[in-house]
């Protein structure tokens, strides 16, 4: 397990109907299915972040933040590994479709004392802003799914918190 009691949290972000932008739902949902989660990692759908996950990051030695992206020039599917800052410097490549960055809300914890450990996630959208609410994703995004999901899971284990794949 991670440093002390501490816990990992997953922050899932991103708006279910809006296509792709869904792509931390998905992976959400994913590990939910796929596995049995220890008492020592929590997972949250949050939409979008807020401050009012400065909590999280209190109670936690590691969170992961998993996201759509855009701009990147890579084709729809591709993962990214990318530390909080790196993220927040991208107006353009690699930027965040949402407002509040994971780096934002470390920034709020300092001030409250309050740090740990963090990465993130994304995945290149195809197409993030449909016409009408749609959910689910589009093709080459949910092809990729899986490789998001195994990529979070490697990343806890590198942290010392295994999750345990669910038997079918």
């Amino acid at each position: 397990m991670g440093e002390g009691s501490k816990k990992a949290a997953v922050l899932c972000v991103g708006n279910r109907l809006m296509l792709d932008d869904g792509i931390g739902p998905a992976v959400y949902d994913a590990l939910k299915e796929d596995y049995e989660i220890p008492d020592e990692v929590v997972l949250y759908d949050v939409g979008c972040m807020s401050l009012d996950m400065v909590s999280v990051v209190k109670d936690c030695s590691f969170i992961i933040a998993v996201d759509a992206v855009d701009g990147t020039d890579e084709k729809p599917g591709t993962v990214f590994r990318f530390a909080p800052e790196d993220m927040a410097r991208h107006s353009g490549a690699m930027a965040s479709l949402h407002d509040l960055k994971l780096v934002d809300l470390f920034d709020a914890a300092a001030l409250l004392g309050y740090s740990c450990e963090g990465i993130c996630y994304g995945m290149q959208v195809e197409n993030r802003d449909p016409a009408t609410y749609v959910m689910g994703l589009t093709p080459a995004v949910s092809a990729a799914l899986p490789l998001l999901e195994e990529s979070v899971v490697a990343e806890l284990a590198r942290h010392g918190y295994l999750l345990k794949r669910r038997m079918l």
